[in-house]
Formats: structure tokens, sequence, C-alpha cells
């Protein structure tokens, strides 16, 4: 979730400090920081398909919002939240791994394709190696022979479907319908969204009747189900060949390591080797600054990604700080807010506040109505743990909330007289409700999400209010009418 929210933060970004262009105009300069118009064109043009239909109207919000973001960016920095080891680690894990696909460990990288190579060619010896598919379902060693037949006509049924597919086919099953079974049966978690698709393989790498079955297949072919120590398997063959010498190999083998993590280990070799290289002149984080400035050098679009992360994620430090955080937390402020603004708070139709509850046996209901009864808002919860058994957490499952009509069963049943009797369950048979039916809120419990939200929107608004009295900000208003215009 925070890093989603960082991204959403970001829309509003700056580029603050990775991308100036000395000939570009300067747009505004809010704290001392001068934004350019490419920077504030670039952060605008994000949120437009097309960005030549956006209205001088637009622009002229987009700068107002913008100078909120340059004003709560500086207020962050200032108050040292860039320095928190939480957030520089953060920051450093997304940085390094956008920055990794421009540092690769070749030799690195060509000497683990060699050993498996290897590995393939004693494997194989004289024989064929082949590309396969296959569709599993998963027979534990300890299973009992009920499973163990289940399993089976399981296995059997999926078989049955290819046949007929085959008939239909003209007698010809095509690996794309193969593909399409496997991904929906197959229990090898491994494989099955690839269509059942296994690597090219040696017999010596599998077990012997998956061996067996297999390298007795011709391309386009496909086994009966066969039982394996693993499971059942139904295997096609799509293709046989003699193995090619480690040349013509190589780059497939990467490929295929690759998808394994091959390129993230050969970056990560690389950067060590860079770190180890330099005779301890310099760190990890100096190699880093290295590899960016190459990086931007041969892509400079990623300067705006990382700058936008990085003041992104800036700001959700400020904002969940300054804002979020604190107002959902400050009751004193939340309680004041709502009997301020009481009259703002209004209901289409009643609503239920109160407690659901469900219970084991006869007498842990009775104790539950008992603690309950007289509780006001949420306390009972805290009454329960306080006054029930600690083992009781099986026994009993209660809730606290405020509902309308169609949103849960049991008040629906009970207090609203609609809907129809609850499913019965076998654990916990005895339910009940304990509340209110409240035609209108009458505490903050019952609007709680909405004074919280319109409570940090107030506190917002202080915070930027207060920003904009703090620091200095300009616009140069001709520099704005150029923008999407030069």
């Amino acid at each position: 979730m925070k890093q989603v929210a960082v991204l959403m933060l970001a829309t509003l970004v700056n580029l603050a400090g990775w991308s100036q262009t000395p000939i570009d105009p300067v747009l505004m300069t809010v704290a001392g920081y001068q934004v350019t118009r490419a920077e504030f064109e670039y952060s605008l043009n994000k949120n437009y398909e097309s960005p030549s239909q956006v209205t001088e109207q637009e622009i002229r919000d987009y700068v107002d919002l913008f100078i909120n973001y340059r004003l709560k960016v500086q207020a962050a920095k200032d108050a040292q939240l860039d320095t928190l080891a939480s957030f520089r680690n953060e920051f450093r894990t997304y940085r390094d791994m956008q920055l990794k696909a421009f540092v690769y460990d070749s030799l690195y990288a060509d000497s683990i394709a060699h050993v498996v190579y290897e590995t393939l060619k004693t494997s194989v010896g004289d024989s064929d190696i082949v590309k396969v598919s296959h569709i599993f379902l998963y027979v534990p060693q300890n299973s009992n022979i009920d499973f163990v037949n289940k399993q089976k006509e399981r296995i059997d049924s999926i078989y049955a479907v290819i046949q007929t597919i085959q008939t239909a086919n003209g007698g010809i099953l095509n690996a794309e319908d193969f593909a399409e079974l496997a991904r929906k049966y197959s229990e090898d978690g491994s494989t099955a969204q690839e269509g059942g698709e296994l690597p090219w393989i040696g017999p010596a790498q599998v077990i012997p009747e998956f061996r067996d079955a297999a390298w007795g297949l011709r391309p386009g072919q496909y086994c009966k189900p066969i039982l394996s120590a693993a499971g059942y398997h139904i295997i096609y063959m799509h293709q046989r060949k003699q193995l090619e010498p480690f040349a013509e190999k190589c780059q497939e083998i990467i490929e295929q390591l690759n998808k394994r993590g091959l390129r993230e280990d050969a970056a990560e070799h690389m950067i060590e080797r860079m770190v180890s290289e330099s005779g301890g002149t310099m760190t990890r984080e100096d190699v880093m600054q290295k590899v960016q400035r190459k990086a931007v050098a041969e892509k400079p679009e990623l300067q705006y990604l990382i700058g936008e992360y990085y003041d992104g994620l800036l700001l959700y430090e400020a904002s969940n700080r300054m804002v979020w955080d604190k107002a959902a937390h400050d009751e004193a402020g939340l309680e004041a807010y709502y009997h301020a603004n009481k009259s703002k708070y209004k209901w289409d139709s009643p609503h239920f506040r109160g407690y659901t509850w469900r219970a084991k046996s006869k007498e842990m209901a009775a104790r539950l109505k008992k603690i309950l009864k007289n509780c006001s808002a949420d306390e009972g919860l805290e009454l329960l743990k306080q006054q029930l058994p600690e083992d009781s957490v099986k026994a009993v499952r209660v809730h606290f909330g405020v509902w309308q009509r169609g949103e849960n069963s049991l008040v629906d049943y009970l207090k609203f007289k609609t809907g129809k009797e609850p499913t019965p369950n076998k654990v916990l048979p005895y339910y009940g409700v304990i509340g209110k039916v409240l035609k209108q809120p009458k505490e903050l419990i019952d609007v709680r999400a909405q004074v919280v939200s319109d409570y940090q929107a107030m506190r917002e608004a202080d915070w930027i209010k207060g920003l904009r009295s703090r620091y200095d900000y300009t616009v140069d208003e001709d520099v704005v009418a150029t923008v999407n215009k030069h």
C-alpha cells in the first residue's frame, strides 16, 4: 500500500535536482528551488493522454497544486525526513532495482550458464534433449487411498478432454490446446501459467517414470496419465534433438536462467566486483551513483522516474506525519470537529449501531449478552477480553459496527426484519445482535470514517496555508503562458 500511495502522490512530482536544464526557462521558484518549464510540463502531461489538449485553466490549477507539492517536499526536507534510515533504505531499494538493468556481469552469467550446460551435457549422454509440457496433479507420499483415487479420476477426466479435443481437430492435438488445459488444471505452480512448459531437459534430470514416458514420444504426441513419485502427469512432446555445442546453447540457457533471477544476481555480482576493484576507495553507494550517472546518460527519462519516487516517498512521509496518521488518532480533535459540524452528517436511512455475535453454547451466549448489554460505543470488545477465559477465542465471535440495511445479514434478519435467516453454523450455532437502530447519527463513532476524512482535509488545508506563509514562492506568468506551446 505504501508504494501505491507514493506513486499516486508522485503525479505531482517536481524533479528536485534530478533534471535541471540550463537553457530551459524557470517557471516558478518555490522555497529557493527553481522549477523549469520542462520539469513542470513533464509532471503536468503525465496526467493527460493528449497534452496538447490541456486547457489554460487546467494549467493554472496545476500551478497551484505544484506549488503546494513543492512546499510540502521542502518542509519534509527541512524536517530531515530524508535522513531517516527507513526512508533511505526504501528509496535505495527502489533506485537500485531500476539501475540493475544497466549493470551486468556477463562473465559471471556465462560461468553459471556453463555449469548448467555441463550438467545438462552429462545428463544427456548419447540421448536427445527434449522440450515438453506436462499437466501435473500432486499426490504426496503419505496420501490416503481416497485422495489417490480422487486425483486418478481427475487426471483421467483431463485425459478424456484431451482426446475429445484431438478428435475434434481431426486427430491432431495442438500445443496451444494442451497449454490451455495445463494453465487451467495443472498443479505445478512453476510451470502452469506457462502452459506446463519445461525447459530443455536431459533424461538424467527427471524421475524415471517421467523419463520413460517422455522419451517414448515424438513431436506432437502425448502420453496416457502416468504416476510418478510426485504425482500424476500427462506429457506433451514439443521437440527433441541432439544437444548443441555450448556456443549455440549459451544464450538460450541464460534466457532461461534470467527468468529465475540470474540477471539480478549478475548485476549484484558486478556491483560487488566494482566495490572490490576500487581498492577501498568506493562504497556500494558510490558505485550506485556512478551507475546512475551512466544509466541517465543512456536513458535520460530514468532521472524522472527515480526523482519522482524520491520526492513522492518524501511527501508520503511528511503527509502521514502531519495529516493522515496524526488526524486519524487525534480523538479530541475529531470529537470537537464532529460536534462543530454535526449538522452536515445525515443518513438517508436508519442504521444499526452495536454488536453481532455467535457463540458455541447457550452458557457462552448468556455471558456475552450480559457483558455487552450496557456497553456504550465499542468498549464491549475490551470488556470481553477482560472477562472471558483466554481459551474462549474459539467459542465466540463478536463484531462491533454501524450498519445500514443490506450490509450485515444478522442485522438485516434480527433488526431490520429483512433477508433470510442466517445460514446455520455448526461450530457457533447460537447468534444474536445487541444494540440500537438509529434514525440519525448520535455520536462520532456513528460516522467516524466520514469525519476522519473531512478532518484530514481540514488539517491539510491548514498545513498548506501555514507553508505558504512560511516559505517564499514566485511564478513567472509569461513562462506559464508558453506551457505546451513552444
